[in-house]
């Protein structure tokens, strides 16, 4: 039976998490997640060539033409996204529940079970992103040149940038960066179903930590890669570095200047959704 470590609240870090289980072992899951992160940026890098001359986003409005996009294609596209985007930062997460699960004398389905819960709350979330589309695809180019349009924007841009100094983010980050405890605390009975809803219930978690900094694609584009990517790097430092709150709410000043920033200069939501 594997030995899983004991390990106090200091020392549960993400990078902690990687001791929990044989270097091989940790390598196999590793390069699976990814190996499936990379596919899924191969197919989103594909999807936003494709879409390089629609209006993904508020601030391309105007610039841009205005498509029309299924719900089965978008939410698709979505999960794809989502995939490439989060699955590498819950690595340590999925280590640590690999090794309580083995642990229990449980098979890698329950994993496997695990990582599909945290996938389907943000797959689920998409259908928000796929209204807030509809609603400013059916805008007509006039939009563009509303008074109403970069306050809109700018608004945003300083929710999410707020959102980032509350206690919420702050308490599901905590959660986000203590892998070892989450998987203790939050194992529901063990099984794949118990493993099914810990793995929704880490989701919600990490929704709770992304969703406002997510908000910034409605703005700049939903499949802005320059965005995506920034973003991407955000989440995956926030959740693995020590200094992650600190770096969120340097992002969320930034955000709130940018915000600003765009209400007094509307020209500039042009220029910072290309």
């Amino acid at each position: 039976m594997p030995r899983v470590a004991v390990m106090s609240s200091d020392d549960d870090t993400p990078r902690a998490a990687f001791a929990l289980l044989s270097w091989r072992l940790n390598l196999f899951v590793v390069v699976v997640l990814v190996a499936v992160s990379v596919l899924a940026w191969k197919s989103t890098i594909d999807d936003a060539n494709a879409m390089n001359r629609m209006a993904m986003g508020l601030g391309q409005i105007g610039s841009r033409f205005q498509g029309s996009m299924s719900a089965a294609y978008f939410l698709t596209m979505w999960v794809t996204m989502m995939v490439a985007m989060m699955l590498p930062t819950v690595a340590p997460m999925v280590l640590a529940h690999l090794a309580v699960a083995r642990k229990r004398g449980e098979g890698t389905l329950s994993t496997i079970t695990f990582v599909g819960g945290y996938l389907l709350i943000w797959s689920a979330i998409g259908v928000l992103p796929m209204l807030a589309y509809w609603a400013f695809a059916g805008l007509s180019d006039d939009v563009a040149q509303s008074r109403w349009l970069p306050p809109l924007a700018g608004g945003i841009l300083m929710v999410a940038g707020a959102y980032q100094f509350t206690g919420w983010k702050q308490r599901c980050l905590d959660k986000c960066q203590s892998p070892f405890a989450f998987v203790v605390t939050h194992d529901f009975g063990g099984g794949v179903f118990g493993a099914l809803r810990a793995g929704a219930v880490h989701g919600l978690f990490c929704l709770g930590c992304c969703w406002a900094l997510m908000m910034v694609l409605v703005v700049v584009g939903l499949m802005n890669l320059l965005w995506m990517t920034g973003l991407f790097i955000m989440f995956f430092a926030e959740k693995h570095w020590r200094h992650g709150l600190a770096l969120a709410r340097v992002a969320g000043g930034a955000l709130v200047v940018l915000g600003i920033a765009v209400v007094a200069a509307p020209g500039l939501l042009v220029q910072i959704s290309r």
